[in-house]
């Protein structure tokens, strides 16, 4: 298993095209208070972009992106919820982002993430193998990779995935059972994704308690032995928590069209965006996985990647 960044760079290239395509083409356009909000919102993210940036390069970590990951959606939702007089349903979808960003800081924290001293913390490990990688070296290809991607593209992102609540700042229908179905679907999405994280935690905790013991990987009991999780919802996907997070976001855009709007709007882009980013995230993961774990290839072979399917026979 090798991960190829070419096809994923190409993709995200025409992911770029596409979105502005879909504002010109499929409405709604905003009107000139959306834009005034846009702007507040455009300015957060900029400022952003530009401290993960400067802050990354000088730390030498480029989790500060990773720290403002699930801090920035509740902040827009509720600034538009304000914005927008706080109607019932964007204060609806401004709890439910703020749910999903609390669990996720949260679960991002006892990881060591966080610290007093913002700009510290624990370096998600995939950066560090990425950096290696021959494709970014020497070092200023890198610093491209850290300004265009992580930092301008990954805030971008976080931005759009949002904009369903903009689009819905005007909107004068009142909450109904459709809204109360896409919430529904955003906090079932919210509670998948925790089921997953609390039980990928409780099995990467109990293994490194026992590696930590000094036991080797091949002294531990099953399922440990493997060294990867397959049990509960890791036993039927190899990246549940992935589906939650993208489900949240996808049911979120859910409200637009519950408020009486067309299925398709151009603020979809977030949600699709957000499922191109996961499937390159989720093919680098498994890369790193299966040069450290003899039996992953075989684990995916057996086991969907996102939705549930066919139970893992180890």
């Amino acid at each position: 298993m090798k991960l190829n960044i070419v096809p994923m760079a190409v993709l995200i290239g025409l992911s770029l095209i596409v979105c502005p395509l879909l504002y010109l083409y499929v409405g709604p356009a905003l009107d000139a208070f959306q834009l005034s909000v846009l702007k507040i919102l455009g300015i957060i993210c900029g400022c952003s972009a530009l401290y993960c940036f400067v802050v990354g390069e000088l730390t030498r970590n480029n989790s500060q992106m990773d720290k403002l990951w699930s801090l920035l959606p509740i902040a827009y939702t509720w600034i538009i919820a304000a914005y927008g007089g706080f109607h019932l349903r964007l204060v609806v979808m401004a709890v439910l982002a703020t749910l999903w960003g609390a669990r996720l800081t949260f679960n991002f924290a006892r990881k060591g993430a966080y610290r007093w001293k913002f700009w510290e913390g624990e370096e998600d490990y995939r950066w560090s193998v990425l950096r290696a990688k021959k494709e970014f070296q020497p070092r200023w290809k890198w610093t491209l990779f850290n300004f265009f991607f992580i930092c301008i593209y990954q805030n971008a992102i976080v931005l759009l995935i949002t904009l369903p609540a903009l689009v819905l700042i005007n909107n004068p229908a009142p909450f109904n059972g459709w809204d109360a179905l896409a919430a529904a679907l955003t906090f079932g999405a919210i509670l998948y994704e925790t089921i997953a994280d609390e039980q990928q935690w409780a099995f990467q905790s109990r293994k490194w308690a026992m590696i930590k013991s000094g036991k080797t990987l091949d002294e531990l009991p099953e399922p440990y032995r493997k060294g990867f999780n397959t049990v509960g919802l890791w036993s039927v996907s190899r990246h549940p928590n992935y589906l939650g997070e993208q489900g949240t976001w996808v049911c979120f855009y859910l409200f637009t069209v519950a408020a009486g709007g067309s299925l398709f709007n151009w603020s979809i882009a977030g949600a699709l965006l957000l499922i191109v980013l996961f499937l390159g995230s989720a093919a680098f993961a498994e890369d790193i996985s299966a040069s450290k774990y003899p039996l992953y290839a075989d684990y995916c072979r057996q086991v969907s990647r996102f939705f549930p399917g066919k139970k893992y026979r180890g």
